[in-house]
């Protein structure tokens, strides 16, 4: 007669017990290997009341001040400005960035801010239309945008006044062509660009 199998029966070097304890901590930090398996104790976060699995800690100066957010490695500026700082003049139009609703400038310079990974920003500066604004002193394409009516719905509004103040920043004195060119990749749904166009060419007058 042949011997019963024990109920801790085995496979290769491992009790069929022992495999199923193992899987059953897999989430815990469990690692197969072989025919054996290795156990790491996960790590305690219990002091970091900020931690989420996952995510990474980073620094990023927005609008003059460092700000420290814990993200997914995955996160777009967009995201981070809108979800982490709570910046919501930021918009997010198309999401792939065909609209510039969502531009923002990183050290100066008119970037968009979806199509941008926030890990990618390093230690430069992000502006956002919350920043253009001094000393509770509107930007003068922002008061101009208002006295020529020119948000309409406002979506797009954003990244207008930041191409365009970006524009009156390299060219104090620009034609309405240099403005439509600046502008050339902004999305308007609304059909509001002649306003843009005169609000903008009013700013560098005034400025």
């Amino acid at each position: 007669m042949k011997n019963k199998k024990s109920k801790t029966e085995k496979t290769g070097n491992i009790s069929r017990r022992g495999f199923l304890k193992g899987a059953g901590i897999a989430a815990a930090g469990t690692v197969i290997v072989g025919s054996g398996i290795l156990i790491s104790k996960p790590h305690s976060h219990e002091k970091d009341e900020k931690f989420v699995p996952g995510t990474i800690s980073i620094n990023m100066k927005v609008n003059g001040k460092i700000r420290e957010m814990n993200i997914e490695p995955r996160t777009t500026l967009a995201d981070a400005l809108r979800s982490e700082l709570h910046l919501t003049g930021t918009k997010v139009g198309c999401n792939r960035g065909a609209c510039s609703a969502c531009t923002v400038w990183i050290d100066g310079i008119p970037t968009l801010s979806c199509m941008t990974l926030a890990v990618e920003v390093g230690d430069r500066e992000v502006t956002t239309i919350e920043g253009l604004a001094k000393d509770d002193r509107l930007h003068p394409v922002q008061e101009a945008f208002i006295e020529h009516d020119a948000t309409q719905c406002g979506f797009c509004t954003p990244g207008m006044i930041m191409t365009a103040a970006h524009l009156l920043a390299r060219n104090p004195s620009p034609t309405e062509d240099d403005v439509k060119k600046a502008t050339s990749g902004n999305f308007c749904r609304c059909g509001t660009h002649p306003k843009v166009f005169a609000a903008t060419l009013d700013a560098a007058h005034k400025a």
